[in-house]
């Protein structure tokens, strides 16, 4: 399987490796995300806007999370995140995922080890290629 992402021109110009994603909210229904792919997190963390947007009740909410912005505040709320591959599927993908509520801590949710570990990561400027590959997807490394 392979869930295709894009370069992704962010709010301050920067350029970076996002994938779509949708995520269930408290009434059942699916809300699209964008989630910047980021190979250094540990955690799948939602930002703000999203948090909100979603109105789940938190598992948890004395978490402390950190990163080069410094540590801020979070609650893990417990729900299921979708991703679309190519054999027209959904790649359900059911946990806790912890999320921010300051918007200035975080402009765009982040995919992080937690969820990219169960696939081969591919980001690739160059080609201009982000993609997970799981199952029957493989790439190969060769020299020219």
């Amino acid at each position: 399987m392979l869930v295709a992402g894009v370069w992704h021109q962010c709010d301050d110009a920067i350029i970076r490796p996002v994938i779509q994603a949708e995520i269930l909210a408290h009434d059942n229904s699916w809300w699209k995300a964008p989630f910047l792919l980021d190979t250094g997190a540990d955690r799948t963390v939602l930002s703000a806007d999203v948090l909100t947007a979603l109105r789940l009740p938190p598992v948890k909410t004395d978490n402390r999370i950190g990163g080069v912005g410094g540590v801020a505040s979070a609650v893990t709320i417990e729900t299921q995140i979708r991703l679309s591959h190519d054999e027209n599927g959904k790649v359900l993908l059911r946990g806790q995922y912890v999320g921010v509520s300051n918007k200035e801590t975080l402009d765009i949710s982040v995919l992080g080890r937690d969820i990219t570990n169960l696939f081969a990561v591919l980001v690739d400027w160059p080609q201009k290629t982000i993609c997970l590959l799981s199952q029957r997807h493989r790439y190969t490394i060769t020299r020219q």
